[in-house]
Formats: C-alpha cells, sequence, structure tokens
C-alpha cells in the first residue's frame, strides 16, 4: 500500500471516528440525579413518561433534527431511528397525548437551556461535556 493510499485510509478512519463521538445526557447539574438508565432516558424522549427518576416533571430538549448527535442518540438509547421517533411524536401529538421535546439549534444551546432549567434533560456529544451541565448517562 502506498504512502498516499495509507493516509487516504487513516482520514477515513478518523472521519468514522467522529462521526460516532460519545454522546452524553445531561441534566441540570444542581439535579439530584446521579445516573439514569437507556431505558428511563429513552423513556422520556419518545413520551412514554413525562417524570425524572426523582419525580420531578422533565423538560427533555432535541438537538436539531438535522444533527448527527441527534441520530446517533436515537439509534442508540432508543433503538429507533428519528423518523421512527418523529412518527411515534406525531401520533403523540394528534391524539393530545403528548408534546415532543422543545428542539435547540447546537449543543451550546442545550447546555445554556439545562443549566437554566433544574428539570432540564438533553444531549450533547461528550466533548462538549463542561461543568454547566451533570452527565448522567454516556452513549458510545
Amino acid at each position: 500500500m502506498s504512502i498516499r493510499n495509507i493516509a487516504i485510509v487513516a482520514a477515513l478512519l478518523a472521519a468514522a471516528t467522529a462521526a460516532q463521538a460519545q454522546v452524553v445526557v445531561v441534566v441540570n447539574p444542581k439535579s439530584a440525579l446521579a445516573s439514569m438508565t437507556a431505558d428511563q432516558v429513552s423513556g422520556i424522549f419518545l413520551g412514554k413518561t413525562t417524570t425524572l427518576p426523582s419525580g420531578a416533571t422533565a423538560a427533555p430538549v432535541d438537538q436539531a433534527e438535522s444533527a448527527a448527535v441527534r441520530e446517533q442518540f436515537y439509534s442508540k438509547v432508543t433503538g429507533k431511528q428519528s423518523a421512527q421517533v418523529k412518527a411515534a411524536w406525531s401520533r403523540l401529538v394528534f391524539s393530545g397525548k403528548g408534546t415532543p421535546p422543545k428542539e435547540m439549534g447546537s449543543s451550546a444551546d442545550v447546555k445554556k437551556f439545562i443549566a437554566g432549567n433544574p428539570d432540564g434533560i438533553g444531549y450533547i456529544e461528550k466533548s462538549a461535556l463542561d461543568g454547566s451541565v451533570k452527565a448522567v448517562l454516556t452513549v458510545d
């Protein structure tokens, strides 16, 4: 294999790794929650429950529909693709049984919302994690 081909393969592997960056589910840093299971998070983001494990009413926020982190979050945590999630929410909204998570434009917007909301829950790239939010679940 030539040096050029090795460089191309290395670049493709780096891109694939970046595309599969870790995702973290985050809550307000003052939240009593230390951790959550994927099932608990899935229930909130699929409209099956409106409460956090602490009993507080959850205020979930989504990433933009076009964000790669959103597709990765839903496939890893709920086992569904975003189109399936959208269809499920359409049924819930139509039947009056739920309101989908508010959509944010970026991980920075998600962090800002959660930092200002004690019952906020969302997800961001692990690389964006800082002290303004607390991670309760890491998804590889």
